[in-house]
């Protein structure tokens, strides 16, 4: 992502196991149906790979079905389910929000656009649709106009920062784990400014041995720091979540 989190993409059918994600529900092989993509003419090998695995990847299908922009919405909700941090009434600010899947949680679980309900900010460099309940910002979140804009949409404090921001991929492991620290490192500079007492920070950032530092800076000032790889994050993917929680303010 340019700071942004991938669309949830289509597909027919998808491979499936009994209880699992897309499950039927129903007894039998168990082996199921995966799609498998029959014209390549002209198509890359790459685009090939990760067509075939949208086709049959059950998170793709449950978001489409749910209505979410982006399978990366079940990521915040599994995180969520288990730390507890999106309650009615919470300001949340979503960095890399676009295409919108977890902006859409965070209105829905704060209750935004209630009587009493909380808020929700996102911001991201791409050009996105907006988000009903949502204040939606396309602007990069490293432009130096970034924080005041989200400062002012924000009116006080934060409760919530979110950040499910990541550089495009190079394909070399050391260099986009450079940057994707990189720009953990910055949202956890934001949420140091903006959250309140009691706040929480959620990020993402990829496993290679150089985050021992912004931890270090996490943990100094929340209570309770915990890594969490939710099950809507693809077993083949470096990459983790640090959850903050109790900022010391």
């Amino acid at each position: 992502m340019t700071q942004n989190k991938r669309g949830a993409g289509g597909g027919k059918k998808v491979r499936t196991s009994e209880g699992g994600p897309g499950s039927s529900g129903r007894g039998g092989s168990g082996r199921g149906l995966a799609v498998r993509v029959k014209t390549a003419r002209g198509r890359k090998i790459g685009s090939q790979i990760w067509l075939a695995r949208q086709l049959n990847d059950p998170y793709v299908m449950r978001a489409k079905a749910a209505g979410y922009r982006s399978r990366a919405a079940f990521k915040l909700i599994e995180l969520d389910d288990r730390f507890h941090f999106l309650a009615p009434g919470k300001k949340v600010v979503d960095l890399g929000a676009a295409p919108g899947g977890w902006t859409q949680i965070a209105v829905d679980r704060v209750k935004a656009g209630a009587p009493g309900g909380g808020m929700v900010i996102g911001i991201d460099v791409n050009p996105w649709l907006p988000v009903t309940d949502a204040t939606c910002l396309t602007l990069d979140f490293l432009d130096a106009a970034a924080p005041d804009a989200l400062k002012q949409a924000l009116g006080g404090k934060a409760n919530v920062v979110l950040s499910d921001m990541a550089a495009p991929a190079t394909g070399h492991g050391a260099t986009d784990h450079i940057r994707i620290m990189a720009l953990a490192e910055t949202a956890w500079m934001f949420a140091e400014e903006v959250l309140a007492p009691g706040g929480v920070f959620v990020c993402k950032v990829f496993q290679g041995g150089t985050e021992g530092g912004l931890l270090k800076q996490i943990k100094a000032r929340c209570g309770v720091v915990r890594h969490a790889k939710p099950p809507a994050s693809r077993k083949e993917s470096a990459e983790v979540y640090v959850v903050g929680l109790e900022f010391k303010g």
